[in-house]
């Protein structure tokens, strides 16, 4: 067993930067709306849980099922997407009727906003380049900010008021948006490549 600061540091950056925790805080604002409450233990665990055992079965459970990394990742671009939509333009297109504190923490909160298809894909990226060990501290440090952030989202929202969740919640769709577009562009191009 061999950690790296280094290999962590960058791992924990690139993983903070695709799973957004803080450009999710007024899907989570919306989310404890709708339910009123969401667990955050729960939530921050599933997400870990799913992340670390992603990290070791990933690429064989795809090639199982016949699904190469790019289709996968093409796959969670259209899901980024239209969760982005939903933060510009203020609509929403998941609809879930029987939403309870209980299900907003695992979906759509843990999967697939925080573990869903761009971290997963990450994941199975950084294993190409890190050592397993390093990568789990990574995925064990973004599960600690992910638990802070949620514990502390209506502080925050308090902090920011209601126009400034508006104006960050479009503008980290517009980021949301690019990031689709790029991991989509990217992948769609491996596989008619």
């Amino acid at each position: 067993m061999q950690l790296e600061i280094k290999q962590i540091f960058t791992a924990f950056m690139v993983l903070f930067a695709v799973i957004d925790i803080v450009g999710n805080i007024p899907i989570i604002i919306d989310l404890r709306k709708k339910v009123g409450h969401i667990q955050s233990e729960k939530a921050s665990l599933i997400a870990g849980v799913i992340m670390i055992v992603f990290l070791f079965v990933g690429k064989s459970l795809l090639n199982l099922i016949g699904i190469d990394v790019n289709s996968f990742a093409v796959a969670g671009a259209f899901v980024i997407f239209f969760i982005a939509l939903e933060m510009i333009l203020g609509i929403t297109l998941y609809k879930d009727d029987e939403s309870s504190a209980v299900t907003a923490s695992v979906f759509p909160l843990a999967f697939p906003l925080i573990a869903g298809p761009g971290s997963l894909t990450t994941l199975l990226s950084l294993r190409a380049e890190f050592e397993i060990e390093n990568i789990i501290v990574a995925v064990i440090c973004n599960v600690i900010v992910i638990y802070v952030v949620l514990k502390t989202s209506a502080k925050i929202e308090k902090l920011i008021g209601k126009n400034g969740i508006n104006i960050i919640r479009k503008v980290f769709g517009v980021i949301l948006l690019a990031i689709a577009v790029k991991l989509f562009a990217h992948n769609i191009k491996m596989l008619l490549a």
